[in-house]
């Protein structure tokens, strides 16, 4: 830009484009999509008043929908994936299987420790929701547990994989922004994230005493009876699932992953389920499983997936993309960051800021990889000059990126669970405690003096400068 504007012009900016989007989902209950679009025209009226050209913010638009291009592929292919599970019995034999051995007081943790160990085996918040959780949240349907509340425990747990899983993408990426090994990495986040899953845990315990409404065992009974009589419930139709984690765990590429499991699920409907044609698993696919059942809890439980189902997601990850790649391409994020930088005089401030700006990136773009990239960038000669070990830079923007996308409607994990898992992300966030008490232990462990050392550098031995 030929008049390049300063770090608080920035965040000026920023605020009024925050502003905006509050007080249209909050005040006004609208959806992201347009108030993300009046963002867009902001940002670019903003760009070109210090000289920007046209040409710069259309390339910052098309490289920022490029970056998200992948993940937007993933949620297609997740949307088809659970309708052809619905068709192929998968989803169904899970949730008649759930019905016989959980037990209604113990659904809220079992779900959470159910998608940590999927979650930890895939390395991937994505798959474990589309699949595993999609089962889950029809179980605690089944039992009258608040949807919300499913969701809540589901994501917990699904997010418990995707930062602490050597298998992860973000667990991969944060080390590498930051400069050191994974495993030094995974070693560190265990300061924040041990004591927001044990207090997570706790309180879906608690909530697991009082969320199951008063469903008797008969209504659980003709579940499984319209099961039964609806799909053949065989041990057969595990084998697509069965495959899908291997590959996940073998670290297979994530898109022909999703792509094997919806081919085995559509040969597991074909062999396995009496009378599916290859028509109905085509709209299955396309428009999602649709079971006409005279039992209505089986028949909302069922009667999701398709492509068509993730639309609405998808366009509003584009918008949001688009917005972060302007943001990025006419230097937004780096004027705030390093208007910041230079504020700073103590090293829990570093820690904090790092942290915060992973968060206001992931508000900005949407993406969390954009929020841990740039944050990283941005502090690493800062934490080095002031003695902070960069593991600490690492973990701060994991917990800061990774966790708190999920926490925003028009980011990219947002906007997929909410779609797969049917409950909209201001209707889930009071549960998911694990994604807010990792950034708040971060930045406690920042400024409490007995605590800081051994948070900071993950070892009693070494003394702050």
């Amino acid at each position: 830009m030929k008049r390049k504007p300063n770090g608080w012009a920035a965040v000026l900016l920023a605020a009024v484009m925050l502003a905006l989007l509050m007080v249209s989902l909050i005040g006004l209950k609208t959806q992201a999509h347009l108030p993300l679009l009046g963002c867009i025209i902001l940002i670019s009226l903003f760009a070109v008043w210090h000289g920007a050209k046209w040409k710069d913010i259309e390339k910052g638009l098309i490289d920022g929908i490029a970056k998200g291009l992948i993940p937007i592929m993933v949620l297609a292919l997740i949307g088809i994936l659970i309708g052809v599970w619905m068709a192929s019995g998968t989803v169904p034999y899970l949730i008649y299987i759930g019905f016989a051995l959980i037990n209604p007081k113990w659904f809220l943790v079992t779900a959470l420790l159910t998608t940590m160990l999927v979650s930890t085996f895939t390395g991937s918040s994505f798959t474990t929701i589309g699949t595993v959780g999609a089962a889950l949240m029809g179980i605690g349907l089944g039992f009258g547990i608040h949807p919300a509340l499913c969701a809540g425990a589901v994501i917990c747990g699904a997010c418990f994989g995707d930062k602490m899983s050597p298998l992860s993408d973000t667990t991969n990426f944060a080390p590498a922004v930051a400069g050191i090994d994974i495993f030094t990495h995974i070693k560190h986040m265990v300061w924040t994230t041990l004591p927001a899953m044990i207090i997570s845990f706790i309180l879906f315990l608690i909530l697991g005493e009082h969320s199951s409404a008063h469903v008797s065992m008969q209504d659980i009974v003709s579940a499984q009876q319209a099961l039964a009589a609806h799909f053949r419930l065989t041990w057969l139709v595990m084998l697509s699932p069965l495959v899908v984690v291997i590959l996940a765990f073998k670290r297979m590429p994530i898109l022909p992953v999703l792509i094997t499991g919806i081919v085995t699920g559509c040969i597991t409907a074909l062999l396995v389920q009496k009378g599916v044609s290859v028509s109905e698993l085509m709209a299955a696919m396309q428009n999602g499983f649709h079971l006409n059942s005279k039992n209505e809890m089986i028949t909302n439980i069922v009667n999701r997936g398709g492509l068509e189902s993730m639309m609405n997601s998808i366009s509003l990850i584009f918008i949001a993309l688009a917005l972060g790649g302007i943001a990025h391409n006419i230097g937004l994020i780096d004027l705030m960051i390093n208007g910041f930088i230079t504020k700073f005089k103590y090293k829990g401030h570093y820690v904090t800021a790092a942290a915060c700006s992973s968060i206001s990136v992931n508000l900005i773009t949407g993406e969390q990889y954009c929020s841990i990239l740039l944050p990283g960038q941005a502090y690493k000669k800062a934490f080095e000059s002031k003695g902070i070990p960069l593991k600490t830079l690492s973990r701060s923007l994991e917990d800061g990126g990774t966790l708190v996308n999920p926490l925003i409607p028009w980011g990219v994990s947002g906007a997929f669970f909410s779609q797969a898992l049917g409950v909209s992300v201001a209707e889930y966030l009071p549960y998911v405690f694990f994604l807010y008490l990792c950034p708040i232990f971060t930045v406690l462990y920042a400024y409490l003096p007995k605590l800081r050392t051994h948070a900071l550098y993950g070892t009693p031995s070494v003394t702050q400068k």
